[in-house]
């Protein structure tokens, strides 16, 4: 199938030639014609299915069909975070490049000021994040009256993230009657609870679950000491052909770490998580797309909007607690049937999750020994609170005036 046979109209298939789409992947296969006849959708998929698409597509086509005043916002798009819902924009504005249709991102983190004008200029399609779109509403300078689209992105990533709240406090702002569209890549009871309260009678896509992993990404696992998991990631990026690497760090702390070390070693690298400013997050995200950044280390949360189409190289740095977590990080690369490579390092602490993973995904991943640190040596421990290896207290002997004793084993069971 192509995407003339899904209906589509002129505009937005030249659009799609510009940017290189030849063939609808399966989610927008399935999504796209039921959004065009202004259904519910409940869809599950993993990232790297061309989800963004198969709804911005259809919403462009049903708002530009229609002559509507450009000075009301018609569709809202909630996602989680800022990099995520940038990208979404720049997909709207991508596919939507030859329609009069206006769309604007909002978010937290940088001054309300420049946002706020763009609004008052006309907004049809508006992607937002929870917190600044329930202030700006609260300020007066957001309406939803005439809102005709509702789509939550990335559910569970909401839950994780602690907005389910605030996700209801929307919707009980948007007007009732309205198109919902409901994307999440895992469906836990809650996710679940909170899409029967915003669908009505659903059309349900589900493509490629969580648990899967893309046939076009080659992965691998590398048994390393946690001390020398630095010296491979530089003993990888020896190879040039290394041009463009994310890498998953657990903490903040251990993806500036990382970082700082590879700069140490004259690799170019930046970090992006929560801790750091709007500014520096998305000029982070902007060198490693141009490739000025050969390698950026990012936290789970904070890599959620990452979206490079091109991206070949991910490097687990440790594993998540979260097996679910191995398969959005690597679905970071092979994306829209393209190939990529994953590394995963595992050490001590991460044989547990590596077990896991391989029960999750249904298959054993490869190990390569032909490394300079490979070891064979790995005991898998237990963590702490902190995540740190837990080593439990020796049990205290039995004092006397005159020091340590052992206490005397006297071969019978005492009477209660």
């Amino acid at each position: 199938m192509n995407f003339e046979e899904l209906g589509l109209i002129k505009p937005i298939l030249d659009a799609l030639k510009a940017q290189g789409y030849e063939q609808p992947t399966p989610i927008q296969e399935k999504a796209i014609p039921s959004i065009l006849q202004k259904k519910d959708l409940l869809g599950s998929a993993q990232t790297g299915t061309g989800k963004t698409a198969a709804f911005a597509i259809p919403i462009l086509q049903n708002l530009s069909e229609k002559d509507q005043r450009t000075n009301q916002i018609k569709a809202l798009i909630l996602t989680p975070t800022r990099e995520l819902a940038i990208q979404i924009e720049e997909n709207f504005q991508a596919y939507g490049k030859h329609l009069k249709l206006k769309s604007l991102v909002i978010f937290g983190g940088v001054k309300q000021h420049a946002q706020e004008q763009q609004l008052k200029r006309g907004v049809d399609i508006l992607i937002a994040t929870p917190g600044r779109l329930l202030d700006f509403i609260s300020q007066g300078i957001i309406k939803l009256h005439h809102l005709q689209i509702f789509v939550l992105d990335e559910a569970d990533r909401m839950l994780d993230m602690g907005f389910v709240h605030d996700v209801k406090k929307i919707l009980k702002i948007i007007p009732a009657k309205r198109q919902n569209l409901f994307f999440s890549a895992t469906m836990p009871k809650e996710i679940a609870n909170l899409a029967s309260e915003i669908l009505v009678n659903p059309v349900k896509v589900e493509v490629a679950p969580v648990s899967s992993t893309a046939d076009t990404i080659q992965q691998s696992i590398y048994f390393v000491d946690n001390s020398n998991k630095t010296d491979l990631l530089i003993h990888l990026l020896e190879n040039p052909k290394l041009d463009q690497v994310l890498v998953f760090s657990r903490t903040k702390h251990g993806a500036d770490k990382i970082a700082r070390k590879l700069h140490q070693s004259k690799i170019s690298a930046e970090a992006i998580h929560g801790n750091k400013s709007q500014n520096a997050r998305q000029n982070a995200l902007s060198n490693f797309k141009s490739k000025k950044t050969r390698v950026l280390v990012a936290t789970d949360i904070a890599a959620r909007g990452i979206d490079i189409d091109e991206l070949k190289y991910v490097v687990n740095y440790e594993l998540s607690d979260v097996s679910e977590t191995y398969v959005h990080r690597i679905g970071r690369t092979g994306r829209a049937g393209s190939e990529g490579t994953s590394f995963s390092f595992v050490d001590g602490l991460d044989l547990a999750n590596l077990r896991s993973t391989e029960k999750l995904i249904g298959k054993k991943i490869p190990v390569v020994t032909d490394h300079p640190y490979h070891t064979d040596n790995l005991v898998e421990q237990k963590r702490d609170s902190n995540n740190k290896p837990f080593t439990p207290r020796p049990k205290p002997q039995a004092k006397t005036e005159i020091g340590f004793k052992k206490p005397k084993n006297k071969g019978f069971f005492r009477k209660k």
